[in-house]
């Protein structure tokens, strides 16, 4: 049997205009599983995501996140990826004026592993020659970037590995290489939280949570879960409702 790595507890979370997104959330997230978060748009995904690897953005009202038995609740982003959690964003951001290479340099100062920066833009599909002196801007297309910032995740090789959207401006034949970079990042040794609304890439995980109105609604075997959310799911209307917490403390 795995272990579990993460833990979120109760966890209740608002933005900074003080709107409830999540709302009591539960997730066991076990060591070295691809784990599916499945819902449609509105329904506190990515802002989970947030909330995991500590953004200022979101507030935690309530609850707890463990991370191999340590809570983490209060922990900055940059604590947070010290211990091997990191993100990549549904929509990249540029860096004006820094190029491909020393933007993957700084991932492979936190490597686990001696990995090069050039088979990493391959694993995405990229031609090294072409991009690792390019510069990290508005002069990249928004799959580029959401590309590099894969081939950055991979370089790391963090504990949990968190993909938002990662097929989000990328063009369908490009999934098998998302798919590629999820395989192999998890066969050493990342646990992958993956958030997506695909089926086809949900079905790559072991397991997956159906996420509807900032609640986990239900955890179970991938199929089960894709299947329950392809039949009763649309973009929800009403989880930005504001919520009364019992007992809730400010973090």
């Amino acid at each position: 049997m795995k272990n579990e790595i993460l833990k979120v507890e109760n966890l209740w979370v608002i933005n900074s205009g003080g709107t409830f997104i999540l709302r009591g959330v539960n997730l066991n997230i076990f060591e070295g599983e691809i784990h599916a978060i499945l819902g449609s748009n509105g329904t506190g995904k990515t802002t989970l995501g947030n909330t995991l690897i500590g953004s200022s953005r979101y507030r935690v009202i309530k609850g707890r996140i463990i991370f191999k038995g340590r809570d983490i609740s209060t922990l900055s982003i940059t604590e947070r990826a010290r211990f091997g959690i990191t993100m990549a964003f549904q929509h990249p951001v540029s860096f004006e004026g820094i190029k491909v290479r020393d933007y993957l340099a700084v991932s492979k100062k936190y490597s686990r592993d001696n990995l090069d920066p050039g088979d990493a833009l391959k694993m995405v599909g990229l031609n090294p020659d072409e991009f690792l002196n390019r510069a990290l801007d508005s002069g990249l297309s928004g799959g580029e970037r959401k590309r590099i910032e894969l081939a950055s995740v991979f370089l790391m090789r963090p504990e949990i590995a968190i993909l938002d959207e990662p097929d989000s401006g990328i063009d369908l034949m490009s999934i098998s290489d998302i798919a590629n970079v999820m395989r192999t990042l998890n066969k050493m040794g990342t646990t992958i939280i993956l958030i997506t609304h695909r089926e086809e890439l949900a079905l790559m995980a072991e397991r997956a949570s159906h996420l509807c109105s900032g609640m986990i609604l239900k955890t179970g075997p991938s199929r089960e879960i894709v299947d329950i959310y392809l039949k009763n799911c649309k973009t929800c209307d009403h989880v930005n409702q504001p919520e009364v917490v019992p007992n809730a403390e400010v973090r």
